[in-house]
């Protein structure tokens, strides 16, 4: 796996290759959370259709991480984030946090807020490392959740 990889909308042909993606990426938190979360969950085929999905692919069609974001006020929310397990390294992430705060900007909005759940250790300590701050914590629809954002 090389480490060229394009960022483009996704298309309702990714709608498997996406929910597979995210339960790959968050089947490591089922235990420790006690359920599947939120991510592993989530209606994909609307999400993608309501146009707020991007994906990372390799080559023509390998899906190997995506993003969920959407204008919410002057904020962008980045709702999620995931990066196939065989992916982890490449710096995935990172450029689709980073188109992320791109498409944020040319919308006007002034920052990106995200959250994530309190058992999800290490992106405790990566989301402080890209600029983003510590807001609040709460629980919320049953989860217990770190509330993050960054001006931009």
């Amino acid at each position: 796996m090389g480490k060229h990889f394009d960022i483009r909308q996704a298309q309702a042909t990714d709608e498997t290759a996406v929910r597979e993606c995210a339960e790959d990426a968050y089947e490591q938190y089922v235990a420790a959370i006690g359920k599947k979360p939120a991510p592993m969950v989530a209606d994909f085929a609307a999400l993608i259709a309501s146009g707020i999905v991007h994906v990372a692919v390799e080559g023509q069609a390998d899906v190997i991480g995506f993003i969920v974001f959407f204008q919410e006020g002057d904020s962008v929310l980045l709702e999620n984030v995931a990066v196939r397990s065989d992916a982890i390294g490449l710096g995935v992430g990172k450029r689709l946090i980073t188109f992320c705060e791109t498409e944020a900007k040319r919308s006007g909005a002034t920052s990106i807020k995200l959250y994530t759940n309190e058992k999800m250790t290490g992106n405790l300590s990566i989301y402080p490392r890209l600029g983003y701050r510590e807001t609040e914590r709460k629980r919320e629809n049953g989860f217990n959740r770190v509330f993050f954002e960054k001006p931009i």
